[in-house]
């Protein structure tokens, strides 16, 4: 696979300028010409409804990759491209489990054409370097973890030649894994409103905005990332069932990689490839509205990594981190509610923060989505006691609130 591998070819000169002007500068809330996602996945009797888990198990799963992207020269237009690559696979099972592991990778580099190195395989611009442990990991021994006896550790780092992840990017995933499980929250007692028009009670406002605005904009759900690094089973493997990839026997992702990287790419790439070429809906026109009318106030807190709230005229304050268990949050000057939109899972404690200011919370999501022509139910866990829900889409519910604002003052 050679780099820089194109991602969209041509760009458009409004695209040229995009790339220039929201995800190729420097100095913004975060360097958004790198993508980036991490999974750990534990078998524990705490996940033992995804992960399978009896007495004795402690099979774990780690995913971590870091891409940069960036302009490449081409006979025409510039193209977005991937220049720079990370993919971090790691598994722990019971040895003879991670012996037949390694024996698929090696099956894979050769099916792969990749040529052994300097204690690796080169393939292009690429490098694989594998490391293989009896148990403890070094990891666990820094942690002071155990695994169970008889287990063992492979560990593979896919990176572009010549690239030398830091130290910091390299200990991400396992910082991440000593945060623990994520604890669900339980909804409390809220009341649910037909519409936004309550906001008017409680002006200004801010926004924090969540993966529903993305899917509006053509934006693949974030499942579809699971999906892509075989975080949890397909759909077509096991319908209606969404379980952890744990054993290394069912996990497929480093034998895709390593036996057509190209392809693989093809998908690893997809989610930066819609993002960049999304562009902002009437929801977050709608914002851009209620903001310029003085009705929304302060940056919009948003977990997304689109840029669309900045694309459509709004600051943004970016809490989708890894190295911040709850990020700062910038509050707008007189802020009395916070409109959560799309955001199933108040994982970074915003609309918690808010509640203690004694701001008003009001969520907007519809509560499920429809896929197949079938509407699959997706309770929100964030609502908490006094808080208001509004069922319906963004895309419908926030034109029709600076619609209700505007009017209102026009009158």
């Amino acid at each position: 696979m050679e780099l820089p591998f194109i991602v969209v070819d041509q760009l458009t000169p409004q695209q040229e300028r995009d790339w220039h002007a929201f995800f190729g500068t420097r100095g913004a809330d975060r360097p958004r010409d790198i993508e980036e996602g991490i999974w750990r996945r534990t078998q524990e009797q705490a996940t033992a409804a995804q992960s399978g888990w009896q007495p004795g198990d402690a099979r774990r799963r780690i995913v971590h990759y870091r891409y940069r992207y960036g302009l490449a020269t081409t006979t025409g237009a510039p193209a977005l491209a991937l220049r720079q690559l990370y993919l971090y696979h790691h598994a722990a099972a019971p040895a003879d489990e991670i012996g037949a592991h390694w024996e698929t990778v090696r099956a894979a580099l050769r099916a792969g054409d990749w040529k052994p190195e300097g204690g690796g395989w080169v393939r292009g611009d690429l490098r694989v370097t594998p490391a293989l442990h009896s148990a403890p990991h070094p990891e666990d021994l820094r942690a002071g973890r155990t695994l169970p006896r008889g287990y063992a550790c492979l560990d593979v780092q896919i990176t572009s030649s010549g690239y030398v992840p830091p130290p910091a990017s390299r200990r991400r995933p396992w910082e991440v894994l000593a945060g623990g499980i994520r604890q669900k929250a339980a909804p409390g007692v809220f009341r649910r409103i037909p519409d936004l028009a309550p906001i008017a009670d409680h002006l200004p406002f801010q926004a924090e905005v969540g993966g529903g605005t993305s899917w509006e904009a053509g934006i693949p759900a974030l499942h579809r990332l699971h999906e892509i690094y075989r975080v949890t089973t397909r759909e077509d493997d096991a319908p209606g069932v969404h379980g952890f990839v744990l054993r290394p026997q069912d996990d497929p992702l480093l034998a895709e990689f390593l036996t057509a990287p190209e392809e693989k790419a093809e998908e690893c790439v997809e989610m930066y490839r819609a993002c960049f070429q999304a562009r902002p809906t009437p929801a977050l026109t709608a914002l851009k509205d209620l903001h310029d009318a003085g009705y929304l106030t302060g940056p919009v807190i948003t977990n997304n990594f689109d840029v669309l709230a900045a694309r459509a005229g709004l600051r943004e304050c970016f809490v989708r981190r890894y190295d911040q268990t709850v990020p700062d949050v910038e509050w707008g000057q007189g802020a009395r509610a916070l409109l959560v939109v799309g955001l199933h899972a108040d994982r970074r404690q915003v609309a918690a923060r808010a509640r203690e200011r004694g701001m008003q919370v009001i969520h907007c999501d519809p509560e499920g989505f429809w896929n197949g022509g079938v509407f699959h139910p997706y309770p929100l866990e964030g609502p908490q006691d006094g808080d208001l829900v509004c069922n319906a889409p963004a895309s419908e519910a926030l034109p029709a609130l600076a619609r209700h604002l505007l009017e209102k003052v026009a009158a």
